[in-house]
């Protein structure tokens, strides 16, 4: 028994002594490796397709239209980072995405200003967040089929509402909101035009990492999705919490589809969101956020939409085929994932 006890004394110290031992860099990568990673494939990617066109790559023009596409991506996947690291999955976003720029555009028809509309959809779309939540946590239905049937079942009504037509505004890009939110501005006076829609979501971004890293409400996601039983015990509601990501991911669906309206020059599609499902996971997993609960990075989905984003566009501007597109992705998204798998525990 004195022997054992000496050998795990021993181990401890050992083990404490590696730790000791590592570099500060090796330290904060094992802190912050998926997220490292996600960045690392975006500039992977980047560097692939410049080096096959560096002039298109090197010219300000090409990211002109990348930052206009990118933001609808980095709110959606950012926003599902909670939702997936509770333990759960939501694959009605891209419905609440179409019928939010619905209410949306109805409501400039309407006369209501832009500014106000906005808010009103994303009140709208914390509702939708809130009916899904409760129908999966009370109804105790598994997350990816009850959200998968509330995909089509949503979709089906803003089908059945819109009979096929679209909604257009055009006196409204005329407006402040309009500029406020899909405006562009001119970077050091190049021809490099940032859109506002993609500085929003940059705010978007630092707001959804405060309150994941430092609210309470970011710690209890983790702790939910870590250990439901542990959490349960600590006094964490655990059906609350629950809940609460989908009212989040909700409202990310709601802006999305606002800013999509917009970003059509006021013309609202009854399919708008359609397209984002498979983009947004692609970037979720991308980015280092794995489908077990627990873990999950923003900065990481952050990167895992840029690069989502940037796969499409740039393999064609590289002078690849459109068939290459699929074959890049599944690389990458294969690549990516081994890569996080060696570089964080499956558990916080």
């Amino acid at each position: 028994m004195r022997m054992n006890t000496v050998n795990d004394a021993t181990t401890d110290a050992s083990s404490e002594d590696d730790r000791t031992e590592q570099s500060p860099w090796t330290l904060f990568y094992r802190k912050n490796g998926r997220a490292l990673n996600a960045f690392l494939a975006l500039v992977l990617v980047w560097v692939f397709f410049a080096v096959n066109n560096p002039a298109l790559f090197l010219n300000p023009l090409f990211y002109n239209a990348f930052l206009f596409s990118v933001p609808a991506t980095i709110f959606l996947t950012t926003s599902l980072v909670f939702v997936i690291v509770s333990g759960e999955l939501d694959l009605a976003f891209p419905s609440v995405v179409g019928a939010a720029g619905g209410v949306f555009m109805y409501s400039v028809v309407l006369g209501v200003p832009v500014i106000p509309a906005f808010f009103l959809t994303m009140g709208f779309g914390a509702l939708i967040g809130l009916g899904i939540g409760l129908i999966v946590v009370y109804g105790r239905i598994s997350s990816l089929v009850a959200t998968l049937g509330l995909n089509f079942f949503i979709l089906g009504i803003v089908n059945l509402l819109a009979q096929g037509r679209t909604i257009s505004a055009p006196e409204a890009m005329n407006s402040f909101g309009y500029t406020l939110f899909v405006g562009k501005w001119h970077l050091f006076d190049t021809t490099l035009r940032v859109p506002n829609h993609f500085i929003w979501s940059l705010v978007w971004v630092a707001f959804c990492y405060v309150l994941f890293k430092y609210h309470r409400f970011g710690n209890r996601v983790q702790l939910v999705g870590d250990n439901t039983d542990s959490a349960r015990e600590m006094g964490i509601n655990i059906e609350r919490i629950r809940v609460s990501v989908f009212v989040v991911s909700g409202v990310a669906a709601a802006i999305t589809g606002a800013l999509l309206v917009q970003m059509a020059n006021m013309v609202w599609f009854p399919t708008s969101g359609k397209a984002y499902l498979l983009i947004a996971l692609a970037a979720l997993f991308v980015g280092g956020t794995p489908t077990w609960g627990g873990v999950g990075t923003i900065f990481g989905a952050f990167f895992g939409a840029m690069t989502v984003t940037l796969i499409p566009s740039g393999a064609v501007g590289a002078g690849f085929a459109g068939y290459w597109t699929d074959f890049i992705f599944g690389l990458v998204i294969i690549l990516t994932m081994i890569a996080h798998r060696f570089s964080g525990a499956r558990v916080r």
